[in-house]
């Protein structure tokens, strides 16, 4: 098997869909894969991306990849990318292209089906942008921008949210819903009390202290602005830990001291995918009031973590955040009764939902599970049962090679 990837990022630039990749190859391409128990064959990669900061090396090999990137503009990297990719099929007669995302991606494994017409095009959808979004950049190549869907041969996505989209774009045929994954020993890794307390006070957070911690690009469909503006509602020895950057970073910065909440708000910055779970191991509540997700990595992260999670219920999240809608008789009626657990949702919860854009509610439902033991819990002891059961690569591994497999 010869796969033919279009990524417009990949590492060092990390995302949910940058370390799918990364997780899928290296169980998929080295020669000789110990899986489950049996063997399977050498696969092998190639990847076409663009070169992000211009830093990049033209060519190097990470993991089980050839990662070959471009130094142009992404309006550009379809067409350069198809023509790379091109010349590289005559050497290499690739049994699959692989598109990541219905984006620059996507139009390059567009253009280079449409050339190569018996060389099967798979298609994953792993976007976090709003639809309409999407459709607002994708709108003077609409009819160009369907057939990203019309002539894949299989279409993967991330939930079912993005499968749904998936036929209301044209797709035909079998559409898998395959998630993305965690690497559950990195975390569920537990540190020591000592070095959690010597973490948190590298941080200047106290004893005392209760840590919500969010993990995400600093861009507005995370909605982080409105989870600083929750602390306004919350004790003052509940503290925010941000990992991440982005284009609101400044904005964000502004809003913490026009709150006076400067001293309780720690901007971390970037930090590396294998450095996380020591600072989600210090915390106590995980938090991301999305205002759009393709599905949401970082959740699952936090649940493996052994976090209780806050979440909104909008695109992929509620196929593995099970709770009462907010705002709904049956939410009222669990958190006026939080001791009677053993109804529907006490029993299979896996976090809590908040409104989209609500700070006061980010606010109550925080308060929630940093006093209710009984309740938090129980959502933590769910969700690390799902995540074993549902969220390990292993398992996801085998359904995508099936997929390459049977095409």
């Amino acid at each position: 098997m010869k796969v033919l990837i279009f990524s417009t990022a990949y590492l060092p630039f990390v995302g949910g869909a940058e370390l799918a990749i990364k997780e899928i190859t290296d169980r998929l391409g080295s020669p000789f894969p110990l899986f489950r128990g049996g063997i399977l064959g050498g696969a092998s990669f190639d990847l076409i991306t663009l070169n992000l900061d211009g830093k990049q090396k033209p060519e190097e090999r990470i993991g089980n990849v050839n990662v070959i990137r471009l130094s142009c503009s992404k309006l550009f990297f379809p067409i350069l990318a198809r023509e790379r990719a091109t010349k590289l099929h005559s050497r290499r007669s690739y049994t699959h292209v692989w598109s990541i995302m219905a984006s620059y991606g996507g139009f390059a494994g567009l253009f280079f089906k449409r050339r190569f017409r018996g060389v099967p095009f798979i298609l994953t959808l792993q976007e976090g942008d709003s639809l309409s979004h999407i459709y607002r950049r994708a709108f003077l190549a609409w009819p160009l921008f369907r057939q990203i869907f019309t002539r894949a041969d299989r279409i993967t996505a991330i939930s079912n949210y993005l499968a749904d989209w998936a036929r209301k774009m044209g797709a035909k045929g079998d559409i898998r819903i395959i998630s993305n994954g965690v690497n559950i020993k990195n975390f569920e890794f537990r540190i020591s009390n000592i070095e959690k307390e010597e973490i948190r006070k590298k941080l200047g957070i106290q004893k005392e202290d209760k840590v919500v911690i969010t993990t995400s690009r600093l861009v507005e469909k995370n909605g982080v602005g409105h989870l600083i503006e929750s602390l306004r509602y919350l004790p003052e020895n509940v503290k925010l830990l941000i990992l991440g950057t982005g284009s609101l970073e400044p904005d964000l910065k502004l809003k913490a001291k026009s709150y006076q909440l400067e001293a309780r708000v720690k901007f971390v910055g970037f930090v590396p995918h294998n450095e996380l779970p020591p600072f989600l191991h210090a915390a106590d509540v995980f938090v991301r009031p999305s205002r759009s997700e393709g599905m949401g990595s970082s959740f699952i992260e936090a649940m493996a973590a052994g976090l209780p999670v806050v979440a909104t219920p909008v695109g992929g999240i509620p196929d593995f955040l099970a709770a009462p809608l907010p705002g709904s008789e049956e939410e009222t009626h669990l958190f006026s009764n939080s001791h009677e657990l053993e109804n529907r949702w006490g029993g299979n919860m896996t976090g809590v939902f908040v409104k989209v854009g609500d700070p006061r509610d980010i606010a109550e439902k925080i308060k929630c599970l940093l006093s209710n033991d009984e309740l938090r819990n129980r959502i933590i002891a769910n969700a690390s049962k799902m995540v074993k059961e549902k969220y390990e690569w292993d398992g996801i591994v085998e359904r995508m090679k099936e997929v390459f497999d049977k095409i």
